[in-house]
């Protein structure tokens, strides 16, 4: 995106302060950075409505790095600390104080903007804080919990900034689906890097039903050769994923018309990754499965054209 895209972006939005558009701009290119699927879908919102979910999603990102890409020589300890200083910086800013750091003052100004309760926030900060201690989950009451803070209120705090057609409480349990299944996918693609960090994000009880523990997960990463009780167990995760979508996917027609071709595509887009884990025998150990460019071009491109005629008949 060039600088004066960007900047209409904001203008669009009304954002004038130099300093802040400074910290939408820190969370925007984190948000090009590490969510290419998603931010290839928010490019198909209204400029004025992209600011706020940059600067959502560029939060989260860079606490999640924080945990999963720690600096050379970083402990736990130091983890804990960095995050109990991400905690009193979001406390005071959500407060009416000056954070410290970009990112949190983008999500503070989005947050009062758009009156984003700061539970929300304070959920999200207690599953990164369980990424410090908790290496796997031992059935998918257990994973719903974590995932509630780290994936299903993301979906939640996005929703005021899409804007609805139906009264908010009724389309924020879709939201928080569509959150949670969005993960889902990203722990069953990422099921090897996330081995590597030591943790495993699927049910304990459904691999165990399949004979699969741990251990036959280490070989399967170390050789990059799939396991028939792997591939079974995955199958399962994979049905409970699409599942999940299912349940998210009424909340598309209850968001405003100028937003909802946005969620459609990242929906699409994101189950399409389910398909190449399905395509690929659920092999995840031997490659990284990704939606290829040609479909993601395929799918955004009718879903701008939505967009566009939704925002001419809205105007």
């Amino acid at each position: 995106m060039t600088g004066r895209a960007a900047a209409a972006e904001l203008d669009a939005a009304g954002i004038t302060d130099t300093a802040l558009r400074r910290d939408y701009a820190c969370s925007r290119a984190l948000h090009a950075r590490h969510g290419r699927t998603y931010y290839l879908a928010t490019r198909i919102l209204p400029a004025g409505r992209r600011p706020g979910v940059h600067a959502l999603y560029g939060f989260a990102r860079w606490v999640d790095d924080m945990i999963d890409e720690p600096e050379p020589g970083q402990t736990t300890e130091h983890s804990a600390v960095l995050l109990d200083g991400v905690e009193r910086d979001l406390d005071a800013a959500l407060a009416g104080s000056r954070a410290q750091a970009p990112p949190v003052r983008a999500l503070a100004d989005t947050a009062r903007r758009y009156s984003i309760p700061a539970e929300y926030f304070a959920a999200f900060m207690r599953s990164m804080r369980a990424d410090l201690t908790v290496t796997d989950y031992a059935d998918y009451a257990e994973l719903s919990d974590y995932m509630y803070g780290s994936a299903a209120v993301i979906g939640l705090q996005v929703l005021p900034v899409l804007g609805t057609v139906v009264p908010r409480s009724e389309a924020a349990p879709h939201a928080a689906a569509l959150g949670t299944a969005f993960q889902l996918t990203n722990f069953l693609r990422d099921l090897a890097e996330d081995l590597d960090r030591g943790r495993v994000y699927l049910p304990a009880d459904v691999l165990a039903r399949h004979g699969v523990d741990r251990g036959l997960l280490m070989r399967c990463r170390r050789t990059r050769v799939q396991d028939a009780r792997v591939r079974r167990a995955l199958a399962d995760v994979v049905a409970l994923n699409r599942a999940v979508y299912r349940e998210a996917e009424p909340g598309c027609a209850m968001l405003s018309a100028v937003a909802r071709p946005c969620v459609e595509t990242a929906l699409l887009l994101y189950r399409g990754i389910l398909d190449e884990i399905e395509e690929a025998d659920y092999d995840v150990w031997s490659r990284r499965h990704r939606v290829a460019r040609s479909r993601r071009v395929r799918t955004a491109v009718p879903a701008l054209a939505r967009a566009l005629a939704a925002r001419g008949f809205s105007a």
